[in-house]
């Protein structure tokens, strides 16, 4: 399944330099991943219901062509890895201007934390599906997790 979020942005969103902030290309991209959790029947609630959360253990932000002040922006989400399990997965975005030119692509690498134990955590049956209709990258892999021995 492919999901993309058109945004309009903000005056916050910009520097002096009238260019987009570069941490505010990392905020749309969470707010996608929030997003996309959401559409698939997974929202804040739930996660805090099953005492669960994402957490990142990586960013990578690489930027490829300025967003200027009034600019929409399009941000897309891909898999590009998962354990086994669905413990770790490494999301890939996609930043689009508002003439679809590629501006960024984000990639971050995460899991799920236990908010009580502090501990990370497979995620609970009733989020098994999260990831089974995520479009995929060209180049998605396997995480393998080493044995807890």
């Amino acid at each position: 399944m492919s999901f993309q979020i058109t945004f309009v942005t903000k005056w916050s969103d910009f520097d002096p330099n009238r260019h987009m902030r570069h941490t505010a290309y990392n905020e749309y991209a969470a707010e996608v991943r929030i997003r996309y959790f959401a559409a698939q029947n997974f929202s804040i609630e739930e996660f805090t219901k099953h005492n669960i959360g994402p957490i990142l253990f990586a960013e990578e932000t690489s930027f490829r062509k300025e967003i200027h002040l009034g600019e929409n922006i399009t941000v897309n989400m891909k898999l590009a890895a998962l354990s086994m399990n669905n413990e770790r997965w490494k999301i890939v975005h996609e930043v689009f201007n508002e003439a679809g030119k590629l501006s960024a692509v984000i990639k971050v690498y995460g899991a799920w934390i236990d908010l009580t134990k502090r501990k990370l955590t497979t995620p609970p049956k009733e989020a098994a599906h999260l990831f089974l209709n995520t479009e995929k990258t060209l180049n998605f892999e396997e995480i393998l997790l080493k044995s807890k021995s």
